[in-house]
């Protein structure tokens, strides 16, 4: 064997190794990104809705605490987060977005800019940005970012305090399939979940987002009425918020239409139809519809603004 031929098989094994301690390189990150259980979450912006992500995530599996980082601009909160759900919770969003997997956006949308530009210098390929941040569009974020950067924009609603709300989830640009079931284990703990192309989450924030104060009015309004007819103010409210957690319910554990299951309710001159002629008349169906419609018109004026 010539020296030239040696070293030739020298430099050609050398190159075989290095392919091979970048192969499992490569295969750790997507293995991280496969399992959940493996990745390193940061909540910046540890306020209502990041404390609620962060309790959902608890609830699912105590042992995430270890792998869960937040921010605040507060000390006090800080110091609360800590203390009650046992999480590191400081006011660094570099270092979290230096140490996290996935980076959750939980700031006020006119924050949003501030901290992309602090911490786009530490996202990559290997970081996955969700931003809970109302009205803010994935075409905004990724303007900050490198052109690899996964994003997933999502709109949840004020249910998800109770673990019974509604998230809609939309990827970015450079997002695959295997981000938004990242994206989905975050949220499933505190909400059901949506798929949906961006171009729709005007219309979730008019219906989902908006939708429970909707909600609240005829529950408080069902309560009147019962009040109104005698019952105690107590008494009249459990009963309207159950039963409209029951018809919920029932939507949504039969999967019928909402149109059969009120014809369950309606028997032939019984008491539901001549409730119903006053709804129709009071045109409650249609102050609804244009309810949704002028929440998404809303939603689509705060994006352009």
């Amino acid at each position: 064997m010539t020296l030239k031929t040696a070293k030739n098989e020298r430099v050609q094994a050398k190159r075989k190794k290095t392919a091979g301690r970048a192969k499992i390189i490569s295969g750790e990150k997507a293995s991280i990104f496969k399992n959940f259980e493996k990745c390193q979450i940061g909540v910046i912006g540890a306020g209502k809705l990041g404390e609620v992500i962060i309790a959902g995530l608890i609830s699912q599996d105590p042992s995430i605490k270890s792998r869960l980082l937040s921010t605040t601009d507060s000390n006090e909160r800080a110091e609360y987060i800590k203390k009650k759900h046992g999480v590191k919770c400081g006011a660094d969003n570099i270092a979290l977005a230096k140490s996290s997997d996935i980076i959750i956006l939980s700031v006020k949308p006119q924050n949003v800019a501030e901290v992309l530009n602090e911490i786009k210098p530490y996202l990559d390929k290997t970081k996955i940005l969700v931003s809970v941040a109302a009205g803010v569009t994935i075409f905004y974020m990724e303007s900050f970012l490198k052109d690899d950067v996964a994003v997933i924009r999502t709109m949840p609603n004020l249910c998800c305090q109770v673990g019974a709300g509604m998230t809609a989830i939309s990827k970015g640009t450079h997002a695959n399939n295997e981000h938004v079931e990242l994206a989905k284990k975050i949220f499933e703990p505190i909400s059901r979940i949506v798929v949906i192309d961006e171009k729709h989450i005007d219309a979730v924030t008019g219906l989902s987002g908006s939708g429970p104060a909707y909600i609240y009015i005829a529950i408080e309004a069902l309560a009147e009425g019962g009040v109104k007819v005698g019952l105690p103010r107590d008494v009249a409210i459990l009963l309207a918020a159950q039963t409209t957690l029951g018809a919920a319910k029932m939507v949504l554990e039969t999967q019928e239409h909402p149109a059969k299951l009120k014809d369950m309710v309606t028997t032939p001159a019984g008491v539901t139809i001549d409730g119903i002629m006053e709804l129709e008349e009071g045109k409650f169906r249609v102050t609804l519809l244009k309810a949704v419609l002028k929440g998404a018109e809303r939603a689509k004026e705060l994006v352009k603004n």
